[in-house]
């Protein structure tokens, strides 16, 4: 998401199927105005709409939508970006200093605009730090410096931030079988997502990140206490966050090193290893994967799902030379900020607009049940058409 390429006066620097990844997964974070989960509701017994419904909405708790894969692969491709940007800025011959001090300002503006999105219908200042943007920002300066290390010790340091969180989430007592789920905004019907056994310190709301949030959330100004987060998402997530970092990190140090060929056979052997590792983890008890609080088997499993993306562009794109395809994502990839600030600024009036000028009968030229649908492909399409008038126009919006 957080668009760290080198600027387009530098085309032999930029990787084309980077850019179109990165414009899937923008475009799936746009696509959300599809509604398709809204339709699904009117076709209960169609299984097309309940796969799409499914893979635009967010798991409940374990597992993996294609939905899940977004704040993922937007963290996995600020690392694959790094060494680029990097190594652009000392050609240009930029000091450690004052790599370091944009770094800094970058991790902070990341910080600060996903607050404000996130405050737009607030009545004040919402300090909430689980925000995509705001989890890139606090791990991006640790990620910055690991790249001056070597290799190994990037391996290394991605190992200790894994297990040491892990090992704090284990050793933080487990909620007992008199807790009071229903206190911390679990619903009734929501036991069969409760882990049990040694499983059960990774619970939703009743762990660590839940203990850390409830103190300090409440040190912020808001206009209530805070209890718990409905969707239990986290703030300490940033930790475990920045092992996805790192690992797209050392995705972009491989395409460095191999240019100009693809290092297919790394980026599928960690796809591999990641993913088993992940699930050995997960179905043994021992760490399972859940997205909403960023586990470490999370980590990995997601980070082996971001590898075979990455693998998959890269095939299409650079090995099979269709960049013509890939054309409609890289107008979207190459202006990520701007995508996602215009998805979360510019839906309310877009769609408002439609409905005002087309009406009700154009809306519904495909039957009611599908008017969200049709309004959100008039809304995607908007979307597109704004960026690709910028892309003609070299306007890019870069932190």
């Amino acid at each position: 998401m957080v668009d760290v390429m080198p600027s387009v006066s530098q085309p032999q620097q930029r990787n084309v199927a980077v850019d179109a990844y990165r414009g899937l997964v923008m475009l799936l974070m746009m696509g959300e105005v599809l509604r398709f989960s809204e339709v699904a509701r009117s076709f209960p017994n169609s299984y097309i709409w309940q796969f799409l419904s499914y893979n635009q909405s967010h798991v409940e708790w374990a597992g993996m939508s294609l939905h899940d894969t977004i704040q993922p692969s937007f963290t996995f491709l600020v690392g694959v970006a790094l060494p680029y940007s990097l190594k652009s800025r000392q050609k240009r011959g930029d000091s450690f200093k004052s790599l370091l001090a944009h770094t800094i300002w970058r991790s902070f503006v990341l910080v600060v605009l996903g607050i404000f999105l996130r405050s737009i219908y607030s009545p004040m200042t919402n300090y909430t730090f689980e925000d995509t943007l705001t989890q890139i920002g606090l791990g991006y300066t640790f990620a910055f410096l690991l790249t001056y290390v070597r290799p190994r010790w990037q391996w290394f340091s991605l190992g200790v931030i894994l297990f040491a969180y892990w090992l704090a989430w284990a050793l933080y007592p487990a909620p007992g079988p008199g807790f009071n789920y229903a206190s911390v905004g679990v619903p009734p019907d929501w036991h069969s997502h409760l882990f049990s056994g040694f499983a059960a310190h990774w619970n939703k709301n009743s762990n660590l990140g839940q203990a850390f949030d409830l103190w300090f959330l409440n040190v912020l100004p808001r206009p209530s206490r805070f209890l718990f987060n409905g969707g239990g998402y986290l703030t300490l997530s940033f930790i475990p966050t920045l092992g996805t970092m790192l690992l797209g990190v050392a995705a972009g140090r491989w395409f460095l090193a191999s240019a100009p060929r693809i290092p297919m056979r790394k980026f599928l052997l960690a796809a591999v290893v990641l993913i088993s590792v992940g699930l050995l983890f997960h179905f043994t008890g021992i760490c399972p994967i859940v997205k909403r609080i960023w586990t470490p088997s999370w980590t990995l499993f997601s980070g082996g799902v971001c590898f075979l993306f990455l693998a998959a562009f890269s095939w299409v794109v650079d090995i099979r030379k269709h960049r013509s395809l890939a054309f409609p994502l890289v107008i979207v990839g190459m202006n990520s900020i701007a995508a996602y600030l215009i998805a979360h600024l510019f839906e309310e009036f877009i769609q408002s607009s439609f409905r005002i000028h087309l009406g009700a009968a154009a809306l519904n030229c495909l039957g009611p049940a599908l008017e969200p649908t049709v309004l959100g492909a008039l809304t995607l399409a908007t979307y597109w058409l704004i960026l690709f008038w910028m892309y003609r126009h070299k306007i890019f919006i870069r932190i």
